[in-house]
């Protein structure tokens, strides 16, 4: 089991503790996290792209000249898709990209994701994470003694609003509960800060 490091919020070492193997010590598998980012992507699309077709574009309800003897080639509406102004013929139409994956594909993914971060040295783990009041300044103190210069993703186990308000200004800061983590925050989140009773709420979720 891998030991790291306990530190306060003031970045002072206070004690130790062992992370599961079974979720922070496994061998990370890529192309599982590649299909998990790559999920959660498309699912945030709004797929609410629309063009017009022929019957939804203004005008063109008369024959544009008659069918024979003109010289010109025979035209219904000055509205079919061959005219200029006129509406799309096969174009996108509002969906919905939504897809999902296996329950044993999403937990790989994640066990993969966190134990990355652990290879990589960017897991820090915190004594307790309180913010008494709604303040900025309390979070910035906090990333400053940690070392944390860029992006960070601080996790708590169960939401406080609190925590959430005051780091939602810092640019490169984002917050989440144990149950809203999502393998795209953790790999493109920097340093992963989370308190001991988040990394035991994971544990306990995903060993």
């Amino acid at each position: 089991m891998a030991t790291v490091k306990v530190v306060d919020m003031a970045g002072t070492q206070v004690s130790e503790t062992e992370l599961s193997d079974a979720v922070f010590g496994i061998e990370p598998n890529v192309s599982v996290m590649h299909a998990a980012v790559v999920n959660y992507l498309a699912n945030q699309r709004q797929g609410t792209q629309s063009t017009l077709t022929r019957t939804e574009v203004r005008g063109g309800g008369k024959k544009p000249w008659r069918q024979k003897d003109t010289g010109h080639a025979r035209q219904g509406s000055i509205r079919a898709p061959q005219w200029t102004h006129g509406g799309v013929a096969i174009g996108p139409k509002p969906r919905s990209y939504r897809y999902t994956l296996n329950k044993k594909v999403r937990r790989l993914a994640m066990k993969s994701a966190l134990s990355t971060k652990v290879l990589e040295g960017n897991l820090i783990v915190l004594d307790t994470l309180t913010v008494d009041e709604y303040k900025t300044k309390t979070i910035v103190a906090m990333l400053k003694a940690l070392g944390v210069e860029k992006k960070a993703l601080i996790v708590t186990a169960e939401a406080d609003p609190k925590v959430y308000k005051s780091a939602a200004n810092i640019p490169g800061v984002r917050t989440a509960a144990v149950n809203t983590l999502n393998v795209y925050d953790i790999l493109n989140g920097g340093k992963f800060i989370a308190s001991k009773s988040a990394i035991a709420k994971i544990e306990e979720v995903y060993a």
